[in-house]
Protein backbone atom coordinates (compact mmCIF):
# COMPACT_ATOMS: atom_id res chain seq x y z
CA UNK A 1 0.00 0.00 0.00
CA UNK A 2 3.08 2.43 0.75
CA UNK A 3 4.66 1.49 -2.26
CA UNK A 4 1.19 2.43 -4.37
CA UNK A 5 0.98 5.85 -2.45
CA UNK A 6 4.19 6.39 -3.32
CA UNK A 7 4.37 5.53 -6.91
CA UNK A 8 0.91 7.91 -6.96
CA UNK A 9 2.19 10.80 -5.24
CA UNK A 10 5.51 10.35 -8.17
CA UNK A 11 3.58 10.47 -10.95
CA UNK A 12 1.22 13.17 -9.34
CA UNK A 13 4.56 15.55 -9.07
CA UNK A 14 5.62 14.36 -12.54
CA UNK A 15 2.32 15.30 -13.88
CA UNK A 16 2.53 18.92 -11.88
CA UNK A 17 6.10 19.61 -12.98
CA UNK A 18 5.22 18.75 -16.87
CA UNK A 19 2.02 21.06 -16.69
CA UNK A 20 3.98 23.42 -14.90
CA UNK A 21 7.29 22.96 -17.99
CA UNK A 22 4.17 23.54 -20.58
CA UNK A 23 3.23 26.61 -18.98
CA UNK A 24 6.53 28.14 -19.49
CA UNK A 25 6.51 27.28 -22.87
CA UNK A 26 2.86 28.61 -23.69
CA UNK A 27 4.05 31.99 -21.78
CA UNK A 28 4.17 35.00 -24.57
CA UNK A 29 8.55 34.81 -24.75
CA UNK A 30 10.79 35.57 -28.00
CA UNK A 31 11.24 31.94 -28.29
CA UNK A 32 7.99 30.46 -28.62
CA UNK A 33 6.56 33.32 -30.13
CA UNK A 34 9.03 32.28 -33.21
CA UNK A 35 7.71 28.88 -32.83
CA UNK A 36 4.24 29.76 -32.97
CA UNK A 37 4.79 31.85 -36.21
CA UNK A 38 6.65 28.79 -37.90
CA UNK A 39 3.89 26.29 -36.58
CA UNK A 40 0.89 27.60 -35.85
CA UNK A 41 -1.00 28.56 -39.34
CA UNK A 42 -4.39 27.64 -40.06
CA UNK A 43 -7.44 28.88 -42.69
CA UNK A 44 -11.02 29.11 -41.28
CA UNK A 45 -14.24 30.11 -42.85
CA UNK A 46 -14.84 34.06 -40.96
CA UNK A 47 -18.08 34.72 -38.98
CA UNK A 48 -19.46 38.33 -40.62
CA UNK A 49 -20.27 40.24 -36.86
CA UNK A 50 -23.80 41.00 -36.82
CA UNK A 51 -23.54 44.86 -35.46
CA UNK A 52 -20.56 45.90 -38.18
CA UNK A 53 -21.04 49.69 -38.36
CA UNK A 54 -19.12 52.55 -40.01
CA UNK A 55 -19.49 55.64 -38.19
CA UNK A 56 -22.31 54.83 -36.38
CA UNK A 57 -24.05 53.79 -39.81
CA UNK A 58 -25.23 49.99 -39.21
CA UNK A 59 -24.51 47.67 -42.24
CA UNK A 60 -27.72 46.11 -43.25
CA UNK A 61 -26.29 43.06 -43.00
CA UNK A 62 -29.61 40.49 -42.88
CA UNK A 63 -29.50 41.69 -47.09
CA UNK A 64 -27.71 38.66 -48.59
CA UNK A 65 -25.88 40.39 -51.06
CA UNK A 66 -24.40 42.70 -48.28
CA UNK A 67 -23.23 39.73 -45.75
CA UNK A 68 -21.86 38.13 -48.71
CA UNK A 69 -19.90 41.35 -49.77
CA UNK A 70 -18.27 41.80 -46.07
CA UNK A 71 -17.47 38.12 -45.73
CA UNK A 72 -15.17 38.91 -48.92
CA UNK A 73 -13.53 41.80 -47.61
CA UNK A 74 -13.14 40.06 -43.79
CA UNK A 75 -11.35 36.90 -45.97
CA UNK A 76 -9.03 38.85 -48.13
CA UNK A 77 -7.83 41.47 -45.90
CA UNK A 78 -7.20 38.54 -42.45
CA UNK A 79 -5.59 35.91 -45.39
CA UNK A 80 -3.65 38.63 -47.07
CA UNK A 81 -1.53 39.03 -44.02
CA UNK A 82 1.89 40.36 -44.59
CA UNK A 83 -0.40 43.32 -45.87
CA UNK A 84 -2.38 43.52 -42.56
CA UNK A 85 0.36 43.06 -40.07
CA UNK A 86 1.87 46.25 -42.14
CA UNK A 87 -1.51 47.47 -41.12
CA UNK A 88 -1.20 47.59 -37.63
CA UNK A 89 2.67 48.39 -37.52
CA UNK A 90 2.24 51.25 -39.39
CA UNK A 91 -1.35 52.26 -37.99
CA UNK A 92 0.51 52.48 -34.76
CA UNK A 93 2.99 55.03 -35.93
CA UNK A 94 0.57 57.55 -38.07
CA UNK A 95 -2.63 57.64 -36.41
CA UNK A 96 -1.25 59.20 -33.18
CA UNK A 97 -1.47 62.27 -36.02
CA UNK A 98 -4.53 61.57 -37.68
CA UNK A 99 -7.15 61.06 -34.62
CA UNK A 100 -6.77 64.31 -33.36
CA UNK A 101 -7.05 66.06 -36.63
CA UNK A 102 -10.62 64.06 -37.31
CA UNK A 103 -11.67 65.09 -33.68
CA UNK A 104 -10.86 68.54 -33.95
CA UNK A 105 -12.86 68.97 -37.20
CA UNK A 106 -15.73 66.53 -36.10
CA UNK A 107 -15.14 63.65 -38.41
CA UNK A 108 -15.72 60.59 -37.23
CA UNK A 109 -12.83 58.74 -36.01
CA UNK A 110 -13.77 55.68 -38.65
CA UNK A 111 -12.16 57.78 -41.30
CA UNK A 112 -9.00 56.80 -40.24
CA UNK A 113 -9.74 53.90 -41.87
CA UNK A 114 -10.29 55.31 -45.07
CA UNK A 115 -6.84 56.12 -45.11
CA UNK A 116 -5.80 52.84 -44.54
CA UNK A 117 -7.31 51.52 -47.67
CA UNK A 118 -6.30 54.38 -49.90
CA UNK A 119 -2.78 54.35 -49.54
CA UNK A 120 -2.18 52.13 -47.03
CA UNK A 121 -0.71 54.36 -44.66
CA UNK A 122 2.33 55.00 -46.99
CA UNK A 123 3.08 58.11 -49.78
CA UNK A 124 1.17 56.06 -52.42
CA UNK A 125 1.44 57.74 -56.18
CA UNK A 126 -1.88 56.70 -58.04
CA UNK A 127 -1.94 56.55 -62.06
CA UNK A 128 -4.19 59.30 -62.11
CA UNK A 129 -2.48 61.94 -59.89
CA UNK A 130 -3.61 61.36 -56.45
CA UNK A 131 -0.74 61.78 -54.08
CA UNK A 132 0.29 61.16 -49.96
CA UNK A 133 -1.67 58.81 -47.27
CA UNK A 134 -4.87 60.47 -47.99
CA UNK A 135 -4.68 60.20 -52.33
CA UNK A 136 -5.20 63.63 -52.82
CA UNK A 137 -6.05 65.35 -56.33
CA UNK A 138 -3.79 68.73 -57.26
CA UNK A 139 -6.77 70.60 -58.30
CA UNK A 140 -8.62 69.17 -54.67
CA UNK A 141 -5.42 70.05 -52.81
CA UNK A 142 -4.70 73.43 -54.24
CA UNK A 143 -8.39 74.32 -53.92
CA UNK A 144 -7.66 73.91 -50.24
CA UNK A 145 -4.88 75.80 -49.67
CA UNK A 146 -2.35 73.15 -50.43
CA UNK A 147 1.10 74.21 -52.04
CA UNK A 148 1.32 71.84 -54.65
CA UNK A 149 3.87 72.25 -57.27
CA UNK A 150 7.58 70.62 -58.82
CA UNK A 151 9.03 72.44 -55.53
CA UNK A 152 6.73 72.02 -52.63
CA UNK A 153 3.83 69.69 -52.74
CA UNK A 154 1.96 69.51 -49.39
CA UNK A 155 -0.18 66.42 -50.39
CA UNK A 156 2.35 64.88 -48.98
CA UNK A 157 2.63 66.59 -45.27
CA UNK A 158 0.46 64.37 -43.15
CA UNK A 159 -0.84 66.81 -40.82
CA UNK A 160 -2.07 69.31 -43.93
CA UNK A 161 -3.67 66.77 -45.81
CA UNK A 162 -5.60 65.54 -43.18
CA UNK A 163 -7.28 68.47 -42.78
CA UNK A 164 -7.82 68.82 -46.56
CA UNK A 165 -9.55 65.29 -46.12
CA UNK A 166 -11.77 66.87 -43.34
CA UNK A 167 -12.81 69.79 -44.65
CA UNK A 168 -13.79 67.22 -48.44
CA UNK A 169 -15.68 65.01 -46.16
CA UNK A 170 -17.58 67.47 -44.05
CA UNK A 171 -18.39 68.64 -47.31
CA UNK A 172 -19.40 65.27 -48.97
CA UNK A 173 -21.59 64.82 -45.56
CA UNK A 174 -23.65 68.42 -45.81
CA UNK A 175 -24.23 67.41 -49.88
CA UNK A 176 -25.00 63.46 -49.53
CA UNK A 177 -26.35 63.41 -46.24
CA UNK A 178 -24.68 60.68 -44.55
CA UNK A 179 -21.21 59.34 -43.02
CA UNK A 180 -21.35 56.22 -45.50
CA UNK A 181 -21.92 58.90 -48.54
CA UNK A 182 -19.53 61.17 -47.71
CA UNK A 183 -17.26 57.79 -47.69
CA UNK A 184 -17.96 56.87 -51.31
CA UNK A 185 -18.21 60.63 -52.54
CA UNK A 186 -14.17 60.49 -51.38
CA UNK A 187 -13.52 57.67 -53.81
CA UNK A 188 -15.84 58.32 -56.68
CA UNK A 189 -16.67 62.34 -55.82
CA UNK A 190 -19.57 63.82 -54.88
CA UNK A 191 -21.00 64.47 -58.16
CA UNK A 192 -20.82 61.02 -59.63
CA UNK A 193 -22.71 59.35 -56.18
CA UNK A 194 -25.34 62.32 -56.26
CA UNK A 195 -25.89 61.52 -59.52
CA UNK A 196 -26.22 57.72 -59.24
CA UNK A 197 -28.27 58.12 -56.40
CA UNK A 198 -30.71 60.14 -58.56
CA UNK A 199 -30.45 57.96 -61.39
CA UNK A 200 -30.97 54.04 -59.45
CA UNK A 201 -33.49 56.07 -57.97
CA UNK A 202 -32.32 54.73 -54.18
CA UNK A 203 -31.00 56.99 -51.03
CA UNK A 204 -28.41 54.68 -49.60
CA UNK A 205 -25.36 53.45 -50.88
CA UNK A 206 -26.14 49.90 -49.83
CA UNK A 207 -28.31 50.18 -52.52
CA UNK A 208 -26.36 51.67 -55.30
CA UNK A 209 -24.92 49.15 -58.61
CA UNK A 210 -21.55 50.72 -58.32
CA UNK A 211 -18.56 49.79 -60.09
CA UNK A 212 -15.90 47.67 -58.79
CA UNK A 213 -13.74 50.18 -56.50
CA UNK A 214 -16.64 51.76 -55.18
CA UNK A 215 -18.70 49.20 -54.80
CA UNK A 216 -16.40 48.11 -52.66
CA UNK A 217 -14.93 51.05 -50.77
CA UNK A 218 -16.55 50.81 -47.83
CA UNK A 219 -16.84 46.96 -47.32
CA UNK A 220 -13.21 47.50 -47.40
CA UNK A 221 -12.96 50.48 -44.54
CA UNK A 222 -15.14 48.31 -42.24
CA UNK A 223 -13.49 45.00 -43.11
CA UNK A 224 -9.95 47.05 -41.74
CA UNK A 225 -12.09 48.70 -38.85
CA UNK A 226 -12.98 45.49 -37.54
CA UNK A 227 -9.38 43.54 -38.13
CA UNK A 228 -7.56 46.41 -36.81
CA UNK A 229 -9.61 47.05 -33.61
CA UNK A 230 -9.65 43.04 -32.86
CA UNK A 231 -6.26 41.17 -33.89
CA UNK A 232 -6.54 38.24 -31.79
CA UNK A 233 -9.75 37.38 -33.40
CA UNK A 234 -8.63 37.08 -36.67
CA UNK A 235 -5.20 35.79 -35.55
CA UNK A 236 -2.70 38.28 -35.57
CA UNK A 237 -0.35 37.89 -33.44
CA UNK A 238 2.73 40.50 -32.30
CA UNK A 239 3.82 42.25 -29.42
CA UNK A 240 4.17 45.74 -29.04
CA UNK A 241 7.62 46.59 -29.60
CA UNK A 242 6.71 44.79 -33.30
CA UNK A 243 4.83 48.16 -34.30
CA UNK A 244 6.63 51.28 -35.53
CA UNK A 245 6.62 54.70 -33.54
CA UNK A 246 7.11 57.99 -34.59
CA UNK A 247 10.26 59.34 -33.75
CA UNK A 248 9.93 62.88 -31.66
CA UNK A 249 10.84 66.15 -33.75
CA UNK A 250 10.72 69.63 -33.40
CA UNK A 251 9.75 72.33 -36.19
CA UNK A 252 11.86 74.69 -37.70
CA UNK A 253 10.90 77.48 -39.46
CA UNK A 254 12.43 78.82 -42.65
CA UNK A 255 11.39 81.80 -44.51
CA UNK A 256 13.52 82.13 -46.89
CA UNK A 257 14.94 80.14 -49.62
CA UNK A 258 17.28 77.40 -49.40
CA UNK A 259 19.83 76.30 -52.04
CA UNK A 260 21.01 73.27 -50.38
CA UNK A 261 19.40 71.10 -48.09
CA UNK A 262 21.55 68.43 -48.08
CA UNK A 263 23.68 71.45 -45.91
CA UNK A 264 20.97 72.91 -44.14
CA UNK A 265 19.99 68.97 -43.11
CA UNK A 266 23.88 68.47 -41.90
CA UNK A 267 23.50 71.89 -39.86
CA UNK A 268 20.99 69.91 -37.65
CA UNK A 269 23.40 67.28 -37.59
CA UNK A 270 21.33 64.27 -39.63
CA UNK A 271 21.90 63.80 -43.34
CA UNK A 272 19.90 65.08 -46.73
CA UNK A 273 18.26 61.64 -46.12
CA UNK A 274 16.28 62.05 -43.02
CA UNK A 275 15.39 65.68 -44.19
CA UNK A 276 13.29 64.34 -46.52
CA UNK A 277 11.98 61.27 -44.73
CA UNK A 278 10.16 63.80 -41.91
CA UNK A 279 9.85 65.92 -44.17
CA UNK A 280 8.16 64.48 -47.97
CA UNK A 281 6.60 67.60 -49.00
CA UNK A 282 9.76 69.14 -49.67
CA UNK A 283 9.85 67.33 -53.34
CA UNK A 284 13.41 69.00 -54.63
CA UNK A 285 16.77 69.19 -53.19
CA UNK A 286 16.19 72.57 -52.81
CA UNK A 287 13.57 75.50 -52.03
CA UNK A 288 12.77 78.19 -54.13
CA UNK A 289 10.24 80.29 -51.62
CA UNK A 290 10.35 83.81 -53.61
CA UNK A 291 7.56 84.92 -51.84
CA UNK A 292 9.13 84.19 -48.18
CA UNK A 293 6.00 82.40 -47.38
CA UNK A 294 7.03 80.62 -43.90
CA UNK A 295 7.66 76.74 -43.64
CA UNK A 296 8.00 74.27 -41.09
CA UNK A 297 10.51 71.98 -41.28
CA UNK A 298 10.58 68.78 -39.04
CA UNK A 299 14.08 67.85 -37.33
CA UNK A 300 14.41 64.32 -35.42
CA UNK A 301 15.60 64.94 -31.68
CA UNK A 302 18.84 64.08 -30.68
CA UNK A 303 20.16 60.45 -31.02
CA UNK A 304 17.28 58.74 -33.29
CA UNK A 305 19.67 58.06 -35.59
CA UNK A 306 23.15 57.57 -34.20
CA UNK A 307 24.11 60.85 -35.97
CA UNK A 308 23.86 63.25 -33.59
Amino acid sequence: MKILQKVLAFVGLLSLCTLFIYALQDAPTDENFETKLINDYNVYALQVPDDLNFAGESMPLENPDILERMDRELLVNTYWQSNGLLMFKRAKKYFSIIEPILAKNGVPDDFKYLAVIESGLTNAVSPAGARGVWQIMPATGRENGLEVNKNVDERYNLEKATEVACKYLLNSKSKLGSWTLAAAGYNAGNAGVSRRLKEQGVAGYYDLLLGEETGRYLFRIVALKEILSNPKKYGFNFREKDLYTNIPTYKVEVDSAVTDFTQFAQSFGINYKILKLHNPWLREPHLNNKSKKPYYVEIPKDGYYGLN
